[in-house]
């Protein structure tokens, strides 16, 4: 009986049925652990304040919050030299402390038998900083000017109004110093350029010296007036400071151009703490990284992201098609293109390490550098395509992933019925307008596969692109205002790299790590955006070109 089962085979339907679905929990399963651990960082938790009873007999006081517990045995706990009673399991707390610039440290691990007298006091404040991580203390004095405006229960209105105040003067410093004074240093920097090619051309045109001239006159003057402007913007957001106290009695006064946001989580509602989450969230999805990347959001991991991923496609698929046609309707089958097909299915298994090096040695060095040579002279000894960009990391991504088209492309043509090419031919119609007019429309869905399995694999590498353009931290995006507004010699940041350096680079380690998390879980859902909207465009083209093949 049993036999007879195994003999039809269904026992093997049930093993890969089986296999499937395991292999789907597994995968969800992580993502939801991913997403638990990344999306958690972004609630305001409650800040405790206790006695702490430490090993020399001293309770002093810590302010906190808790950022993770582990059970422990009193055995390990001893090893370490930590007197503990009983033999029961302990739960320890690696608590937020916060404070670094006062305690060289914003987190220390407690035991839970010796936290005393936990308290969540409702005037206790979260200072996000732009430097040294968050404050934890309470309110003492709002200062403007070094003069003391407010102090006690009047302190936290006034400190609301003037950080409301501060964050607008922030937001107009960061749109000056950004766009209007990023584009008049982008167009001295052009003017300078240009009168070094002049002098390397040996034209001493008065004319054309007079209009750069000119040109730079008028930049410097009108950077003169946003200076000043920028001066006096420094100068108001300067002049107000909170002071605060912390867990062991120091004051600390804090400038307000230094705080992100100031808020009390222990007196928040439900509601309260839902808006500040899903602010937090887009503070992360649409702000600048700061402090080593471990604070901040990733923007420009973002968009580095996607822009690499569209050019390389842009590129990807038009070699990748071309070669594709050739094997399959021009090319002799024989040894030969047999050959040529072995290896091109070998390319797909080349580490993709290879392949950065091979980026890095004929695309920036050697096409890179002549390029400049030939067209950017004037920009020596600096060099201009002569150096890692996001141009050169899309071709290297789009060299490592041209197999995977090729060999969908090729899958996609041999599915086309013959007779379709012969009642083409048929009817007067030449090769290439068959090729161009019936044969590549119906291959597109095959076309779209070959992009599809391109983008999921090229999104995620990052050991190639370390070496052709990817940077910790990029000083301005690939796109912007200033002409040719698209910068294909910009250095770029990129969600995979900034993934590797703030889990193994970061110098605070458990500020980082739910980032990581995080920007994990935003990279899945990038490839996943991506993918589907080549899954979308190759449906309708299934659809569109199913009668033909029917």
């Amino acid at each position: 009986m049993i036999r007879h089962w195994f003999q039809t085979g269904k026992p093997w339907i049930w093993f890969t049925a089986s296999a499937v679905s395991i292999s789907m929990i597994l995968v969800f399963g992580l993502l939801l652990l991913i997403a638990a651990r990344g999306l958690g960082h972004f609630w305001p938790g409650d800040i405790l304040e206790f006695h702490y009873q430490e090993q020399d007999g001293k309770t002093p006081i810590l302010i906190g919050e808790i950022h993770d517990e582990k059970a422990v045995t009193p055995a390990r706990l001893r090893d370490a030299g930590i007197e503990i009673d009983g033999d029961e399991l302990v739960t320890r707390y690696l608590l937020k402390i916060g404070n670094r610039d006062i305690y060289g440290q914003d987190f220390r691990w407690v035991i839970g038998p010796n936290m005393r007298d936990l308290r969540t006091p409702e005037d206790l404040l979260t200072v996000e900083r732009l430097e040294w991580g968050n404050f934890y203390g309470y309110l003492q004095t709002v200062k403007q000017a070094g003069v003391t405006v407010a102090e006690g229960d009047a302190a936290w209105l006034a400190l609301q109004e003037r950080l409301s105040r501060a964050g607008n003067i922030q937001a107009e410093i960061h749109s000056l110093e950004k766009s209007e004074i990023g584009a008049i240093n982008y167009g001295m920097e052009r003017i300078r350029l240009a009168r070094r090619g002049l002098e390397l051309n040996n034209d001493n045109d008065p004319v054309k010296l007079a209009k750069l001239e000119k040109e730079r006159a008028e930049l410097q003057a009108e950077y003169t007036i946003l200076q000043q402007r920028l001066t006096g913007l420094y100068q108001k957001i300067n002049r107000d400071s909170m002071i605060l106290r912390s867990a062991d009695g120091r004051e600390v006064e804090i400038p307000l151009a230094k705080v992100v946001h100031v808020y009390r989580p222990n007196a928040m509602s439900l509601l309260d703490k839902l808006g500040f989450y899903f602010a937090k969230v887009g503070e992360f999805l649409s702000d600048d990284p700061r402090e080593a990347n471990t604070e901040g959001g990733i923007f420009p991991a973002i968009f580095g992201t996607v822009m690499m991923v569209i050019i390389m496609s842009i590129m990807v698929v038009p070699f990748g098609v071309v070669a594709a046609v050739y094997l399959r309707e021009y090319a002799k089958q024989g040894p030969l293109t047999r050959l040529i097909r072995i290896a091109v299915n070998n390319l797909a298994g080349v580490p993709s390490i290879v392949y950065g090096v091979f980026g890095l040695g004929f695309f920036v060095y050697f096409l890179g550098g002549n390029i400049d040579q030939l067209f950017f002279p004037e920009a020596a000894p600096a060099p201009t395509f002569g150096t890692p960009g996001i141009m050169w990391a899309s071709l290297t991504l789009a060299l490592l992933t041209v197999p995977v088209v090729i060999v969908a492309t090729e899958e996609g043509l041999s599915r086309i019925p013959k007779a379709i090419r012969e009642g083409s031919l048929a009817l007067g119609a030449t090769k290439a307008e068959t090729l161009w007019r019936t044969v590549l429309p119906m291959a597109s869905p095959a076309i779209m596969t070959g992009l599809i399995l391109a983008i999921a694999r090229a999104a995620g590498e990052v050991a190639p692109l370390m070496l052709v353009g990817v940077v910790k931290l990029a000083p301005s995006l690939p796109l912007d205002g200033n002409y040719p507004f698209l910068h294909l010699d910009r250095k770029f940041m990129h969600l995979g790299f900034h993934i590797y350096d703030v889990g193994f680079q970061s110098p605070n380690v458990e500020a980082a790590r739910p980032l990581v998390y995080a920007t994990a879980l935003l990279l899945v859902l990038v490839i996943v955006v991506l993918n589907l909207a080549a899954i979308a465009i190759r449906n309708r083209l299934r659809e569109k070109y199913r009668a033909l093949e029917n």
